[in-house]
């Protein structure tokens, strides 16, 4: 079976280099640090389904792809939680960009089955 995890960022934000990479480095890790985090509130009985345990295990695989606003971003996680995806949205504080307002930057979809996260984001394209 092929698992992955998406990284949807937006392109009209029109953040720095190291921005976007520390944005899409946030949303990849909200799966396992809100997964830790589960785990130490109860006691160790957070379930891993065995898509995720092999994502962990293996090679983190991971794609990024773009798309060009917060509409499209937003309409995309939508679509993911509809199709039983695990999604994470990530808002920068715009402590250092974005003037000072909350700004939602990019997402992740996943880990799981990478033709279940095609179906969502295979339109889009590779960043």
């Amino acid at each position: 079976m092929s698992v992955k995890q998406v990284i949807v960022i937006r392109r009209d934000l029109k953040m720095r280099r190291g921005k976007e990479i520390a944005q899409g480095s946030h949303a990849s890790m909200m799966f396992l640090s809100l997964m830790v985090q589960q785990r130490l509130l109860d006691g160790g009985r957070t379930h891993v389904s065995p898509v995720q345990q092999e994502w962990i295990m293996g090679r983190f695989t991971k794609v990024c792809v773009q798309v060009p606003d917060e509409a499209a971003l937003l309409a995309v996680a939508e679509e993911a939680r509809k199709a039983g995806l695990e999604c994470h949205v990530v808002t920068d504080a715009g402590l250092t960009e974005f003037g000072g307002v909350p700004t939602n930057t990019c997402l992740a979809i996943g880990p799981d089955e990478s033709g279940k996260i095609d179906a969502v984001t295979g339109k889009l394209q590779l960043y």
